[in-house]
């Protein structure tokens, strides 16, 4: 497992500044210490600040991943733009617009659950992206995406068919190893009825 990081009493800014050489270590990069386990790593912050972490994300990690002297081979994938993605390969995203504006956001959501369950989503992302030309793949976007695609369903269906690809997740809510809170809230909390799936926090 990544090194462990006591940073539980540490301000945002400080924490993401211990993001990088996390993702640049080799204990991530090669999938060390995880027990066997996929490599899913989240990175939780207070969702009101999802613009600070969107900003390091692109003026300090993205840069330095790019420059480094490693040559580390990521992508940033936006869970929110992933999902118009599919909608407009699929021909649906216009309509969903026009079926949002006309019938609101409950009917869009019956109409677009079939196409967006969890399973076609991992399935879609594996598709779109070359596992075997990366080094780590970073995944953000995840509250803008709610509800239409949930986070812990998600993890449970790429877990099926993930490979040894390190997926660094930022997480506008809690995660302590066990639930993940969006928001703050309960709203991903597992219990009996959830699917069972494993993540590590990418700072302790």
């Amino acid at each position: 497992m990544i090194e462990q990081i006591n940073s539980r009493y540490l301000s945002l800014e400080e924490r993401l500044n211990l993001v990088l050489p996390q993702i640049t270590s080799e204990t991530l990069l090669n999938n060390q210490s995880l027990g066997g386990d996929i490599g899913f790593h989240v990175f939780d912050y207070p969702a009101d600040r999802e613009d600070t972490v969107r900003d390091f994300i692109a003026t300090v990690i993205e840069p330095n991943l790019q420059k480094s002297t490693r040559k580390i081979r990521f992508v940033n994938v936006n869970l929110f733009n992933l999902i118009i993605q599919l909608l407009k390969g699929r021909d649906l995203y216009d309509r969903a617009l026009e079926l949002q504006i006309a019938k609101g956001d409950e009917s869009l959501m019956k109409v677009l659950a079939p196409v967006l369950k969890e399973d076609k989503v991992a399935d879609y992302l594996i598709k779109t992206y070359h596992m075997d030309e990366l080094d780590v793949m970073l995944l953000t976007g995840i509250g803008a995406a709610y509800p239409l695609v949930r986070l812990h369903t998600l993890l449970n269906a790429l877990h099926m068919h993930w490979k040894n690809l390190p997926l660094v997740i930022f997480y506008p809510g809690k995660y302590d190893g066990v639930s993940l809170r969006l928001f703050g809230l309960n709203t991903e909390r597992n219990d009996a009825n959830a699917p069972y799936y494993r993540a590590f926090p990418l700072l302790k």
